[in-house]
């Protein structure tokens, strides 16, 4: 799997990991609707369903897709809670994700 496609898929599971933690969020912070619950459940369950896509081993894709999945989580604090993020956010997006670099990219043993 190129690294576009693998980078496409991580944001894709990050997304669907935040919406189904963001739903029930809404429900039990802000009043809304027990409704929110039935498509939070889904998105999870999408969610683990498209960690299971990934080619590499299990631990190995969790601890990259921590990279991505803050870069993601910031990008949606601006975007959907209309929250800018400020520099100290920007560099631990950066720190996080050349962390996911180093476990993507490093030498493997046999």
């Amino acid at each position: 799997m190129d690294i576009l496609k693998v980078l496409g898929l991580f944001i894709v599971t990050a997304l669907a990991e935040i919406i189904g933690c963001y739903l029930p969020y809404l429900w039990l912070k802000q009043g809304r609707s027990a409704w929110l619950l039935l498509p939070a459940a889904a998105s999870l369950a999408a969610f683990a369903w498209l960690l299971s896509l990934h080619p590499q081993a299990a631990g190995r894709t969790y601890a990259a897709y921590g990279g991505v999945y803050i870069g993601v989580a910031i990008v949606w604090l601006w975007a959907v809670e209309s929250i800018r993020p400020s520099l100290t956010d920007w560099i631990g997006v950066s720190v996080s994700l050349l962390g996911m670099l180093i476990i993507v990219f490093g030498p493997r043993h046999a």
